[in-house]
């Protein structure tokens, strides 16, 4: 492929060999992608703009690169505040989903095109909120993992594969910011510059190791499997709140949490700029018993948590006066699947051992395949199977379990049969 002009110092010409190199393969060198081709396209921030851009866009040819940049670090939720997308004949178009809150036009413009996204998880359900809902997907992310990159990030992947450099230096920006600078546009540019060419070299690869049908199923479950729903319990997951040693401590985390996350979503601000994880944390080890006392606390002292101090006193003062019977309890409550693998020696032996050997099987073929094993078999399957296997040990009555615990057609008809035979194995030493 020919580099993006202007290209960077060095051109495409390889590394001469050290002379301590012996017959190593010359390394390529690395271009750097400073600007897209046809220079930085202005942003789309009006009606009659947006218009003109989807009917650039469906006038293109080809598959139509995708990206968008988030601000969840800074701002409550996860929605998009650029939408990148590049196609050939059209060229790159930004589109400012500030101003530009509702994409179905061109939804409806692209819905027979493939979309190229990279770790399309991450970007889906934030473009479906502004009614781009792509049909069809290629992720350069599981195309990478189920080649084997060791790394599958966009950035080494365009590095390895194609030989560009691209700067993350913007990744974690603000891109709430208004107006976004120049430079930080044509970051986001560069995101896409390449895209729909690394997709067409791993379509290659995939296809040079038989993979490419298994990518299709993988993308496809990509699309269908829609926002994740609402997580059981959220206020668990607050860094350090293993720290928290009794079930009043945990309350006060609970109480807290949803405080802040409350005054997060009115003041549009991602939670930990509001008040953060190691604050909550240590409010519950103290139990605070007024305003001094919270404030004496690091964490509740900055601006932005010191003025919802008497916020935070009332979320304490709730945990403290709920009665025993009320308090969560020490673990999350079990959900529809099996208890943390660490438990089942005790719990269930013969459990533990077809967890082994389930998971033995899934790493061997995983490596012959030359792929991470959760990406063969998702763990959650492996874990659900090995706890309560079906009565009769068959390839098929394991597969038909393994389809219902979400794995791809690939995947059965690789696992089925050398699950079903470790998985019999076990039953049959366990009956001896």
């Amino acid at each position: 492929m020919t580099p993006p002009s202007p290209a960077g110092p060095g051109g495409d010409e390889p590394v001469p060999l050290a002379p301590d190199q012996g017959t190593r393969e010359p390394e390529r060198a690395i271009v750097p992608l400073l600007e897209p081709r046809e220079g930085l396209p202005p942003l789309v921030a009006s009606a009659e703009a947006l218009h003109a851009a989807v009917e650039s866009l469906s006038a293109g040819t080809g598959p139509v690169a995708v990206d968008a940049e988030r601000a969840s670090g800074f701002r409550y939720g996860h929605r998009a505040f650029l939408v990148q997308l590049r196609r050939q004949g059209t060229g790159t178009v930004l589109i400012d989903p500030v101003a530009c809150t509702d994409l179905s036009g061109l939804d409806r413009a692209l819905a027979g095109t493939e979309a190229v996204l990279h770790a399309a998880s991450q970007d889906l359900p934030c473009l479906a909120d502004l009614g781009y809902r792509p049909r069809l997907l290629f992720d350069t992310e599981v195309a990478g993992r189920l080649l084997g990159y060791p790394r599958v990030g966009l950035a080494t992947l365009v590095e390895t594969i194609l030989g560009f450099g691209l700067e993350k230096s913007h990744s974690a920006a603000d891109w709430s910011t208004r107006p976004l600078p120049e430079e930080w546009l044509l970051y986001a540019a560069l995101d896409v510059e390449v895209l729909v060419e690394l997709r067409d070299e791993l379509a290659r690869e995939l296809t040079e190791q038989g993979k490419l049908d298994w990518a299709r199923q993988e993308f496809a479950a990509v699309l269908a499997a829609g926002p994740q729903p609402p997580r059981a319990d959220p206020w668990r997951r607050t860094s350090g709140i293993h720290r928290v040693r009794n079930r009043r401590g945990l309350a006060v985390v609970r109480e807290l949490w949803l405080e802040r996350d409350k005054i997060a979503r009115r003041r549009d601000l991602s939670p930990t700029k509001v008040l953060s994880d190691a604050a909550i944390v240590e409010a519950a080890r103290t139990m605070p018993a007024g305003l001094d006392d919270l404030a004496a606390i690091p964490g509740f002292a900055g601006r932005s948590s010191k003025r919802h101090l008497p916020e935070w006193l009332r979320a304490v003062s709730r945990a403290r006066a709920l009665p025993d019977r009320a308090l969560p309890t020490s673990s999350a409550p079990a959900g529809d699947g099996p208890p943390p693998a660490h438990r089942w020696a005790d719990r269930d032996p013969e459990a533990a051992r077809r967890l082994i050997a389930v998971r033995a099987v899934v790493a061997a073929l995983a490596d012959s395949h030359n792929m991470p094993a959760e990406n063969l078999l998702q763990p959650d399957a492996v874990r659900r199977l090995a706890w309560q296997p079906p009565a009769e040990l068959t390839p098929d009555s394991v597969g038909a379990d393994l389809a219902g615990y979400g794995a791809r057609p690939w995947q059965v008809g690789l696992t089925s049969v050398p699950i079903s035979r470790a998985l019999l194995r076990i039953e049959e030493k366990g009956s001896e």
